[in-house]
């Protein structure tokens, strides 16, 4: 295994670190909290990670919303390019985000495709999650 899981998050992080030049990747809350992350960051860079990709997302969602002379936008991905390469963060319709980080070499549209269909599984997954009960959060 090539993440580090809280849980059960190593399904959606590895198969984006098959794509060639993949560093790392984060699975994280909206809120900012680490769910899963890859062996190439330590606890204190994951957890450093996902609170900036929740800010940088808050205030994306701000400028999508203005520019649209709108209240409110959802994003569907964010890519960041620096002369270290890319990161690409794409947010799930369950409050969850996963996001990548690829050296200069990487090919974005690949990564891409990863990402979206990892969020896509993840989404499925917790579709189809068993319902939780009104006592304890067991099963119904």
């Amino acid at each position: 295994m090539k993440s580090r899981d809280a849980g059960e998050t190593a399904w959606v992080l590895d198969p984006i670190l098959e794509i060639p030049h993949v560093r790392a990747a984060v699975l994280l809350t909206r809120d900012g909290l680490v769910s899963g992350y890859t062996d190439a960051l330590s606890q204190a860079t994951a957890e450093r990670t996902a609170a900036i990709t929740s800010t940088v997302q808050g205030a994306c969602r701000t400028a999508a919303a203005a520019f649209a002379d709108h209240d409110d936008a959802e994003i569907r991905q964010i890519v960041v390019e620096s002369d270290h390469g890319y990161i690409l963060v794409a947010p799930t319709s369950h409050g969850t985000c996963v996001a990548a980080y690829g050296g200069p070499e990487v090919r974005l549209d690949l990564l891409a495709h990863r990402v979206h269909s990892q969020v896509a599984r993840l989404g499925e997954k917790t579709m189809t999650a068993a319902p939780r009960g009104g006592q304890g959060g067991t099963p119904v």
